[in-house]
């Protein structure tokens, strides 16, 4: 293993300094992704900062009723935390759904976000790789390609993003607290990734030395119906081969008062369905409605050569998760 430097940040401005200081420097929560990169030589960062001591591992309600997420709260205890189950059941779910008991203990809020891709090509240094090493080429686009990103890909990359928990955040109209050296900022979670373009080996909108703080979950989505489905190869622990969040609620005619909808494993980020949700609002929260509008969005699907099943899959869940939660809303 190549050498690295060591910091153990005791406060937040400690941590974000290391980074300045640090340039290429990585920060180290529960290290359930980076530190295998590490091994596979994949990630070699000069220095790794540990924030898993930071004071940022609360779960708070605001005093607007939005919910705060502190960066290093573990995903076992995000997912159990009543105003997390109670308020956002989507991500709850969505959390349960990832990973294995164990990872979850370990794994924290920021490093789940800031997790990289599973595309074995990315983590196999025989192969080319444009997110691993710039302008090597893809070895996803002659090779295997069963699990990769249906939306948004391009040329140089169509690898997926793997998190499950980034695509509910992104339902429910989450914002990703960000600090650096000029100062604090908020990112909305569905702006945070990004698709590949011609640069697939920046995965975030994260600027060199920012440290995410928390997550913020608004107040506009509280206590509405939501919900998360995954599909994979196998009910234990597996990376989704396409997956949904939504959140819907209606009014007393029986049309979409208000809806956010998130597809997970079919792009390199959390793909926001906004040509559906456009599609139903003010629309009657029917199966066939949500069947039209979902349509309208996997329109710009462009399928490999072996992953079209993702497209009417990722249909099909979507219309039943909306369906669900249309019925849920009017009992």
């Amino acid at each position: 293993m190549k050498p690295f430097g060591y910091v153990r940040a005791r406060t937040v401005e400690e941590a974000t300094g290391a980074l300045a200081a640090h340039p290429g420097a990585r920060c180290l929560g529960g290290g359930t992704n980076l530190v295998d990169l590490m091994k596979l030589g994949v990630e070699r960062p000069d220095v790794l900062v540990d924030v898993g001591r930071l004071p940022l591992d609360a779960v708070e309600e605001l005093p607007d009723g939005s919910v705060r997420v502190g960066a290093t709260v573990r995903n076992s205890d995000l997912a159990a935390h009543p105003l997390v189950r109670d308020r956002y059941p989507a991500l709850s779910q969505a959390l349960l759904a990832g990973a294995s008991g164990q990872l979850r203990n370990s794994a924290t809020t920021g490093g789940n976000l800031l997790q990289r891709t599973r595309c074995p090509y990315f983590q196999d240094l025989s192969k080319p790789c444009n997110k691993r090493a710039p302008g090597s080429g893809c070895g996803a686009l002659e090779g295997t390609d069963r699990d990769h990103a249906v939306l948004g890909h391009s040329e140089h990359c169509v690898a997926t993003h793997p998190s499950d928990m980034a695509v509910a955040l992104a339902a429910l109209g989450a914002r990703v607290e960000l600090l650096g050296d000029e100062g604090a900022r908020d990112v909305p979670a569905d702006r945070f990734h990004r698709l590949p373009g011609d640069h697939p080996e920046r995965d975030t909108e994260i600027r060199p030395g920012e440290l995410i703080t928390g997550v913020v979950l608004p107040a506009t989505t509280a206590s509405l119906p939501s919900a998360y489905r995954k599909a994979r190869d196998r009910a234990s622990y597996a990376f989704a081969l396409a997956s949904v969040a939504a959140v819907l609620a209606t009014s007393e005619d029986g049309t979409v008062a208000h809806v956010g909808l998130a597809f997970g494993a079919l792009a390199h980020k959390p793909w926001r369905a906004e040509r559906a949700e456009a599609a139903l609002r003010g629309a009657p929260a029917t199966a066939d409605t949500f069947a039209h509008a979902v349509d309208l969005e996997l329109e710009a699907a462009r399928p490999l050569r072996e992953n079209g099943y993702k497209v009417p899959l990722a249909r099909n869940l979507a219309v039943d998760v909306l369906t669900r939660l249309a019925r849920s809303a009017r009992t």
